[in-house]
């Protein structure tokens, strides 16, 4: 790809986006999808400097780069750093190559040290490793050895999630055999104790952390916070106060698409209905387990905490919720049997 190209459709995209975010700081930038650390270190000082020119940044915010381990190079983790970005979550999934195999990865066991080491001596104290378990025929000790790998690497952040079978992908169509209920649930137990010995706490379903390493823009996100979408194929939701409504955009997809816009890049932009809102705002701030502000919910949707008081009420008698002095979060019993709870609200 043209990077020069491309960085002027970025910055021409973000400065026709910016109108939405006046008088507003942003505080976090993440940088996914594809494989961005394809990019030049010199590509992306660069957009942080334009990105800068036109919108106010919050003093020391939060940029992430997304990394395949695939394409882990020492001298460009470097260009990353110096340019700008302080975290990278490094796309691990497996230490195990009949894994990685089998899940259609480009790495191996070995890149995916490799990209770690490289991360670390570029001096990027603050990393996520994506991680996940109940893959194809894992036993609970593979499952565990995967964790206990990723730990001894010492990651700020930590993203361990059960592997999902999503439709339009191969294991849809072609159906893996995957671990018993009862295995997966051994898995996460287990899993449990290993990440809070550790000192990873859990702040989310699938996301652990050492204090305050907390990742800013996922929680942004997880509490129904604005963001804007930039890129091809980027996502964006932004609150219209002046027109009493949220809309979400989206962009087009595919970069050679995206380029012969021309300026025009929204592919999709619509209204979230009044009643999604409540919908949308619990199925986000309720995979975080310190839950979220009775406040907030008012303040994010536009609509009356009383809307969903009889069902918090409902939840709380059936042990799935807590509430105390005005925050709502999901019990123990709640975080274990997360996908009921949240069924509850659609």
């Amino acid at each position: 790809m043209n990077e020069e190209k491309y960085l002027a459709a970025l910055l021409e995209d973000f400065s026709a986006d910016s109108i939405y975010i006046q008088d507003r700081k942003i505080h976090s930038v993440f940088i996914g999808g594809g494989t961005p650390s394809l990019m030049s270190g010199g590509f992306y000082k660069k957009l942080f400097s334009g990105l800068e020119e036109v919108a106010d940044f919050e003093t020391g915010y939060e940029s992430t780069l997304e990394a395949n381990p695939g394409t882990a190079d020492a001298c460009r983790f470097a260009e990353y750093r110096e340019a700008g970005i302080n975290r990278l979550s490094i796309g691990i999934q497996s230490f195990n190559d009949q894994a990685l195999l089998a899940l259609g990865r480009i790495h191996d066991s070995t890149q995916a040290r490799h990209a770690i080491d490289v991360c670390r001596n570029a001096n990027f104290d603050n990393f996520n490793l994506d991680l996940m378990y109940a893959l194809p025929s894992q036993s609970v000790e593979e499952a565990l050895l995967d964790l206990k790998t990723a730990i001894e690497f010492q990651p700020a952040h930590l993203s361990w999630y059960q592997l999902t079978v999503e439709p339009n992908t191969v294991f849809y169509s072609k159906p893996p055999s995957l671990p018993e209920e009862e295995t997966v649930m051994t898995m996460q137990l287990q899993g449990l104790k290993l990440l809070n010995e550790a000192g990873l706490e859990r702040y989310e379903t699938s996301a652990y952390a050492k204090p305050g390493k907390q990742s800013k823009h996922n929680l942004n996100y997880w509490l129904f916070g604005d963001y804007l979408g930039i890129g091809a194929g980027a996502h964006g939701k932004i609150s219209l106060p002046d027109k009493d409504r949220i809309v979400r955009t989206r962009k087009v997809k595919q970069p050679e698409n995206y380029l012969a816009k021309e300026g025009n890049y929204i592919a999709e932009q619509s209204a979230i209905e009044s009643d999604d809102l409540n919908v949308e705002f619990m199925m986000n701030a309720l995979r975080l387990t310190d839950g979220f502000d009775s406040g907030l919910f008012q303040s994010r949707t536009g609509n009356s905490f009383s809307d969903i008081g009889k069902k918090i009420r409902y939840l709380e008698s059936e042990g799935l919720l807590q509430e105390y002095d005005g925050r709502i979060k999901p019990s123990q019993k709640g975080q274990l049997f997360l996908n009921n709870l949240l069924e509850e609200f659609l």
